[in-house]
């Protein structure tokens, strides 16, 4: 029984033969997917969207709309979420069975805490983006400049043997 290392190419690799001699002789490439799609059995979607909490199921303990200060319901929740803990402790210091509820409402804190930093995401994204591109620019006019220090310096050293040569 004869064994390879390596599996036979896939069958499809002979639609490329000629593309040595003729590159549009490729099939193209399919198209992107679009809407939703199934992979490995669980459903997928090309939008990318931020599922609201109440779509997921979770109370939003935060107002609705499009104008939320970010800051203040951050810093909110933030407050919420330590008055919980330490509520948490007393609960399990005097009546350690009942804090399964106490638990259960960290969570919701956290799980608005959470979409308000993903809703957050894209913004950041685009002020990292503009970041990085005012970071080039300044680098690529520090290098702009570099290239006409050293000019100057290459024109100045040059003048300066002209005169060297033309003295002698």
């Amino acid at each position: 029984m004869a064994t390879a290392t390596y599996p036979p190419p896939p069958p499809y690799y002979k639609l490329y033969k000629d593309y040595l001699q003729n590159p549009n002789s490729a099939p193209e490439p399919p198209a992107p997917i679009r809407g939703t799609y199934v992979l490995y059995g669980a459903n997928y979607t090309t939008d990318d969207v931020l599922p609201t909490l109440e779509e997921q199921g979770v109370r939003q303990l935060y107002p609705k709309g499009p104008n939320v200060d970010f800051k203040k319901e951050l810093r909110s929740l933030n407050r919420e979420l330590q008055l919980h803990l330490l509520e948490l402790a007393d609960v399990l210091v005097e009546r350690p069975s009942q804090y399964a509820r106490r638990v259960e409402d960290i969570s919701l804190i956290f799980k608005n805490l959470h979409h308000l930093l993903n809703s957050m995401r894209p913004h950041q994204a685009r002020a990292t983006l503009i970041h990085i591109l005012e970071l080039q620019i300044q680098r690529r006019k520090q290098a702009v400049e570099d290239i006409k220090r050293r000019r100057e310096e290459a024109q100045r050293l040059l003048q300066e043997a002209l005169g060297t040569l033309d003295g002698q």
